[in-house]
C-alpha cells in the first residue's frame, strides 16, 4: 500500500536499522532527549517527516478483527497528510505485526520505538497485548493510542485509551439487558484477561441489581470446538448470553449456537467484539437478530460519519464495511494530530499535559479526551444486527459518558480494582 513501510527482523532489517542510526547520530533533534532512563527512547523528529507506528496483528487468530483497524490508521495517515501534516512534518508509517502472540507484541513495540524511533504508536486489540507492551511503552516513555473497549481498571501514563472503558459499554449493555427483562446470563468469553476481568465485573452488576449467572464458561483464544459450551449454555436457563469471545473463536461459536437449534429470538446473545467486520466474516445467517454493544456502528447518524466510511470504502472497496474499533483507530491519530499541535510539539509529555479537554467531531459523535485518565468521553450504543450485515442502532445514552475506568462512580463495584 502506498507510503506503508513494513518493518522486518533479520539481515536486511540489520542493515537498513545502522544506515538509520548513522543518519540519526549524523543530525538531528529527538524528542525526549534527557527525559528517559532507557537507552533509544528519543524520537526522531529532525527531518521533513516523523514516523508513527501501526502495531496489529496482521497475521493469527486475531487478523479476522484486526487487519481492518490497520486500514483504518492508514486511511487517518493519508488524510493528515493531505491536509500538511503535523506541525508541518508528514507523517511516516511503519508497521509491525504482532502475530497475535502477546510476547511479539512487546517485541515490535520496542522495535517500533528503539530502532524505528517512532513519535507515537497506534494499535494493540486485546488487554493481553496491550498487557504485554504496556511496561515497554512505560519504560521508554513513549506513547501508545489503543483504540479497542476493554476491561478497565487500568490507567498508565503512556497510553491513550480511545475505545470504550467499562462504564461506556459493559455497563450500560447489562442496564439494557435488565431493562429489557433479561435477567439471567450465561457468561461465554475466551480465557484471557479482558473476558475475565469483564466477567468479574458483571457478575458484581449481577449481586447488586438482582440478576442471575446461570454459567461461565471459556475457550482458549482461537478455540473452534464448542459443542460442550453451547450444549451447556442451552441446558442453563439463562434468558441471554453475556458474550466476550474474540477473533475467529466467533465463528465456531455461533455456527454451534445455530447448530443447536438456538437463535436470537430464543436466546439472545450481546457480543462486546464482534462488529461489522466481524459480522461479514461470520456469516449474517448466524448472527441476524442479536445484539451489540458499542459506540460506534455504520449506521451511526452524522456528517462526520457518512464521509469517514464513504472514504474508507473509497481507499478499500465499496462492499467493505467500518466499525467501532477501526473508527475509534482512525480518530486516535486525529485526536494525536489536535494534542501535538495544541502542544506545539511532538514531546509526549508537553502532548499529555495539552490533551485535556481536546474534542473532536468524529464519526462517532463529539468526543472528548480526559486528561486525567487519558480516556475519553464517549456515547454508548447498543445495536442489533440486520439481514444485510449492518448494524442498527435500538438504544443509545443520549450522549457522552465520562470515562470512569476503575467505577469509582459505583458502589456495586467497590473492591473490583
Amino acid at each position: 500500500m502506498s507510503g506503508l513501510s513494513i518493518s522486518r527482523r533479520g539481515l536486511l532489517a540489520g542493515v537498513s536499522a545502522a544506515g538509520a542510526s548513522a543518519a540519526l547520530s549524523a543530525c538531528g533533534a529527538k524528542t525526549g532527549s534527557g527525559t528517559s532512563s532507557a537507552p533509544g527512547a528519543e524520537a526522531d523528529t529532525s527531518g521533513d517527516t516523523v514516523k508513527v507506528g501501526l502495531l496489529n496483528s496482521l497475521s493469527g487468530t486475531m487478523a479476522i478483527s484486526e487487519v481492518t483497524v490497520h486500514n483504518a490508521l492508514l486511511l487517518a495517515v493519508k488524510e493528515i497528510n493531505a491536509a500538511g501534516g503535523v506541525l508541518g512534518k508528514k507523517l511516516r508509517p511503519v508497521s509491525q505485526d504482532g502475530a497475535s502472540d502477546w510476547p511479539t507484541f512487546a517485541e515490535k513495540a520496542e522495535a517500533l520505538i528503539t530502532d524505528d524511533k517512532v513519535v507515537a504508536t497506534f494499535g494493540c486489540w486485546t488487554s493481553a497485548s496491550r498487557k504485554a507492551v504496556k511496561p515497554v511503552f512505560e519504560r521508554y516513555r513513549s506513547p501508545l493510542f489503543y483504540p479497542v473497549q476493554y476491561e478497565g481498571l487500568e490507567e498508565s501514563p503512556y497510553i491513550f485509551y480511545v475505545g470504550a472503558t467499562t462504564n461506556q459499554q459493559i455497563v450500560p449493555a447489562l442496564d439494557y439487558l435488565r431493562k429489557q427483562g433479561l435477567t439471567k446470563l450465561c457468561l461465554v468469553g475466551s480465557d484471557y484477561v479482558f473476558p475475565r476481568t469483564a466477567n468479574k465485573i458483571i457478575k458484581a452488576y449481577a449481586r447488586a441489581h438482582g440478576m442471575q449467572i446461570k454459567g461461565e464458561d471459556y475457550a482458549p483464544l482461537g478455540s473452534t470446538e464448542f459443542s460442550t459450551i453451547v450444549n451447556k449454555v442451552k441446558d442453563a436457563g439463562a434468558d441471554a448470553v453475556f458474550n466476550t469471545l474474540n477473533g475467529d473463536s466467533n465463528v465456531a461459536f455461533f455456527k454451534e449456537y445455530k447448530s443447536a437449534g438456538l437463535t436470537a429470538k430464543s436466546l439472545p446473545v450481546l457480543s462486546v467484539s464482534i462488529a461489522e467486520e466481524e459480522v461479514k466474516s461470520i456469516g449474517t445467517q448466524y448472527l441476524e437478530g442479536q445484539l451489540t454493544a458499542w459506540n460506534y456502528y455504520q449506521t451511526t447518524p452524522g456528517t462526520a460519519n457518512t464521509e469517514f466510511v464513504r472514504a474508507y470504502q473509497a481507499a478499500y472497496g465499496r462492499n467493505k464495511p467500518t466499525s467501532d474499533p477501526m473508527e475509534a483507530a482512525y480518530i486516535s491519530l486525529h485526536l494525536w494530530k489536535k494534542m501535538v499541535e495544541k502542544a506545539g510539539s511532538f514531546d509526549i509529555e508537553k502532548v499529555k499535559a495539552a490533551s485535556d479537554g481536546i474534542e473532536l467531531i468524529a464519526p462517532e459523535g463529539k468526543v472528548t479526551v480526559d486528561g486525567a485518565s487519558q480516556h475519553v468521553y464517549k456515547t454508548a450504543r447498543i445495536g442489533k444486527v440486520g439481514a444485510d450485515g449492518l448494524i442498527e442502532e435500538v438504544w443509545n445514552s443520549g450522549g457522552p459518558i465520562k470515562p470512569d475506568p476503575y467505577l469509582k462512580g459505583y458502589s456495586w463495584a467497590s473492591g473490583l480494582s
